[in-house]
């Protein structure tokens, strides 16, 4: 009875606010179809910025505990401060019970004046303004500008555009993570890893232990799971992935252009896994995990991922299949030279996608930079930090004709 009153509150608050109008424009869409007259009706609520995130730390606490895992909390400060943790609280990462409630709980060991953590966590936030206003609000330009006015561009300018949002949307999240973890680590706490090199997937199914792993991990312990997982046969395998997908695209938002997204998704693994298993029944297609394979799964997967790109950042499912259909019309019209996109904008944005390339490959290859910092004299990590801030502040997009820039997951 508690754990049925807790989801349902938890959930229906999450769909006051963020289905509710998606639903009713739907039913008075359908109505009109049948030819039934509807006085239409939109409810004025503003959305909580981060709500999707703290729904879901909350109702996996109330899981934890139902299920044995976590103790409850008695103390409804603590609880509190689990769920509205500031630094992770509007764009995530989603944190369990079992990392961030146990660390509450022993507050009082926290030593604030830890130099180490508070070295790691400037460095960490620094790298994340980094990813944030040099790389992902300076392709947020070009892409915007394209996007927009997609009528004017062909196939060459819509697809540069898709596969810099794969960048964009990649260190616009993955640098509101770094911020958050820390921001977190300078007041001893530490948060869980968000991303992990994504675009060195090999498959859609890695790219997914890469990309949003907290939300990843989420729907596969609360959702996959308890659906039956993998474990009763491979029809229902293939419908539960369906289902956690098309859950997922549904929470990023309430538009049916991210249920496609979702969708997309979902069909690109199971193909990935039926080829898979037919390719071993069959004995067929085993190629040795050579470097040029590597390549080109990596390569494949990225076209996979930026395609459904297109869906997600497309503004509406009508909307993104324009797009498709104006790239079919034309290999390129206008060019991109009458974009208010320069040689300097191009050379920072270069720049910084080199660097942020640089450092993924090295963390594949398990090169930890942070270790490698630790055991530098402070001189050295001292430049590193002045060089990193001086390029943020040289490189990054603000000034008189800033427009601010929000990131993309605070509409989630």
């Amino acid at each position: 009875m508690w754990i049925f009153i807790c989801l349902a509150s938890n959930i229906g608050i999450l769909g006051l606010f963020k289905y509710a109008n998606f639903l009713l424009t739907n039913f008075f869409a359908l109505a009109q179809r049948f030819g039934l007259r509807c006085i239409e009706y939109r409810l004025d609520l503003l959305l909580p910025v981060g709500i999707s995130f703290y729904t879901f730390q909350a109702i996996s606490y109330t899981i934890d505990v139902y299920r044995g895992e976590v103790s409850a909390e008695k103390n409804i400060l603590k609880y509190a401060l689990f769920v509205s943790f500031f630094p992770q609280l509007v764009a995530g990462p989603i944190e369990r019970s079992g990392n961030l409630m146990t660390q509450i709980r022993n507050i009082e060991s926290i030593e604030l004046k830890n130099l180490q953590n508070i070295k790691e966590g400037f460095m960490l936030m620094l790298w994340g303004f980094f990813q944030k206003l040099v790389i992902a609000d300076r392709i947020s330009i070009f892409v915007n500008a394209i996007y927009n006015d997609y009528h004017k561009y062909g196939f060459m300018e819509i697809g540069l555009a898709t596969t810099l949002f794969a960048f964009q949307i990649y260190c616009d999240f993955g640098g509101y993570s770094d911020i958050a973890r820390g921001a977190a680590r300078i007041m001893g706490f530490t948060l869980m890893h968000n991303f992990r090199q994504p675009y060195l997937a090999t498959s859609i199914r890695d790219f997914w232990s890469r990309w949003h792993i907290s939300l990843t991990s989420w729907f596969t312990d609360y959702l996959y799971i308890p659906l039956g997982g993998n474990r009763r046969g491979k029809g229902r395998q293939v419908l539960n992935n369906f289902i956690v997908f098309l859950v997922s695209g549904f929470w990023h938002g309430a538009q049916w252009n991210y249920v496609m997204w979702g969708f997309l998704h979902a069909a690109f693994q199971t193909f990935g896994c039926i080829k898979k298993a037919l390719f071993v029944k069959w004995g067929i297609f085993q190629t040795k995990a050579t470097f040029s394979t590597r390549i080109r799964k990596i390569i494949s997967t990225f076209i996979l991922v930026d395609f459904a790109w297109i869906f997600f950042a497309g503004n509406g499912l009508q909307n993104a299949l324009k797009l498709l259909r104006q790239m079919t019309k034309a290999f390129m019209i206008y060019g991109i030279t009458d974009l208010n996109f320069g040689v300097f904008d191009w050379t920072a944005l270069i720049l910084g996608i080199f660097i942020l390339s640089v450092v993924d490959v090295l963390h594949e290859k398990g090169i930890s930079i942070n270790r490698f910092f630790e055991k530098q004299e402070n001189w050295f990590r001292g430049g590193v930090m002045a060089a990193l801030l001086w390029s943020i502040i040289l490189l990054g997009v603000f000034g008189e004709d800033y427009t601010v820039r929000e990131f993309i997951y605070f509409q989630f």
